[in-house]
C-alpha cells in the first residue's frame, strides 16, 4: 500500500496553558471552547478538602504550597503561562494575596501567572469600569469577600446576588443563571460579573450582553483570556468586551 507522506504532516504545533484548579471543577469541557485549536490545557488540581463552598474553602485551595506542587506537575510539558482558574481562592484574601498566588507560581517555575481574580481586576481596568453588579453561587460572606475584593480595585458593587450554593455548582441550569443575572444587573452597573469558574456561563453570554447592552464577565473567559493575552493569541467565544480589548 503506497501512502503520500506529505499528508502526514503535523500534527499542529502545540502551545500549552497550564492549569491549576481546585478539586472540584467540572467544566473542564466548557474551559476548551475558549481556546483556539493550537493551545493545550494541562490541568492539575489542588487536594481534595472536604469541606462545602465556602471562607474555608477559598481559603484552603489557596495555599501557596499546594498551587507551587500543582504547578510543577505541569512545567514538563512546557506551558507558556500557567493559569490559577479559581474566583473565590484568587479574592479571598485581597488584592496582595493575588498577587503573592502569582508569585508563588512563578517562583515554582512557571514563566507566566495568571489568577482568575487578577484577569478580572486587569479587564476592569482596561475596560474602566467602576461599577458592576455581582452574581456568584456562594454564600453571603464569601461574595462579601468579593466586594472587599472589588472595593480594593476601586471599583463599586452597585448590585450583587448569590445563589448560596455549598457544592454541586456546575449543575446549575442556564435559566437559573440568566434570571439570576438579569435580576443582578442595575443601571448604574457598567459590567455584570458571574464568579465562579465552576458555574457554566458560556451559552449564556451573548444573548444576555444583546438583551442588557453591557459586558457580562465571567471566571472562565476571564482567565483563558488573560492567558492567551500573554500568548498574544486571540481568545475564541463570546463576549462584546473581548472585540473592544484585543
Amino acid at each position: 500500500m503506497d501512502f503520500d507522506f506529505p499528508v502526514f504532516d503535523g500534527p499542529l504545533a502545540q502551545r500549552g496553558i497550564g492549569v491549576i484548579a481546585p478539586f472540584d471543577l467540572a467544566l473542564e469541557r466548557e474551559l476548551w471552547r475558549w481556546i483556539p485549536v493550537e493551545v493545550s490545557l494541562h490541568l492539575a488540581r489542588t487536594p481534595y478538602e472536604p469541606v462545602p463552598v465556602s471562607m474555608e474553602m477559598a481559603q484552603l485551595v489557596s495555599n501557596h504550597q499546594h498551587l507551587a506542587a500543582a504547578t510543577r506537575d505541569v512545567l514538563h510539558v512546557e506551558p507558556e503561562v500557567v493559569a490559577y482558574l479559581c474566583t473565590s481562592g484568587s479574592f479571598v484574601n485581597g488584592v496582595d494575596y493575588e498577587r503573592s498566588l502569582r508569585k508563588a507560581i512563578c517562583d515554582a517555575g512557571a514563566p507566566d501567572a495568571v489568577t482568575t481574580s487578577g484577569a478580572l481586576a486587569e479587564v476592569l481596568h482596561l475596560l474602566d469600569v467602576q461599577r458592576v453588579a455581582v452574581i456568584t453561587p456562594y454564600d453571603a460572606d464569601l461574595t462579601r469577600s468579593l466586594h472587599d475584593f472589588l472595593a480594593e480595585l476601586n471599583v463599586d458593587t452597585v448590585s450583587s446576588d448569590h445563589l448560596g450554593l455549598g457544592g454541586g455548582i456546575w449543575k446549575v441550569s442556564y435559566r437559573t443563571i440568566a434570571e439570576r443575572i438579569l435580576g443582578a444587573d442595575h443601571p448604574d452597573a457598567q459590567a455584570i460579573f458571574v464568579s465562579c469558574t465552576n458555574l457554566p456561563t458560556y451559552d449564556v453570554i451573548e444573548p444576555l450582553e444583546a438583551a442588557l447592552g453591557k459586558p457580562v464577565l465571567t471566571a472562565n473567559q476571564l482567565t483563558m483570556w488573560a492567558c492567551l493575552r500573554r500568548m498574544e493569541l486571540p481568545i475564541v467565544g463570546p463576549g462584546q468586551w473581548l472585540r473592544e480589548v484585543s
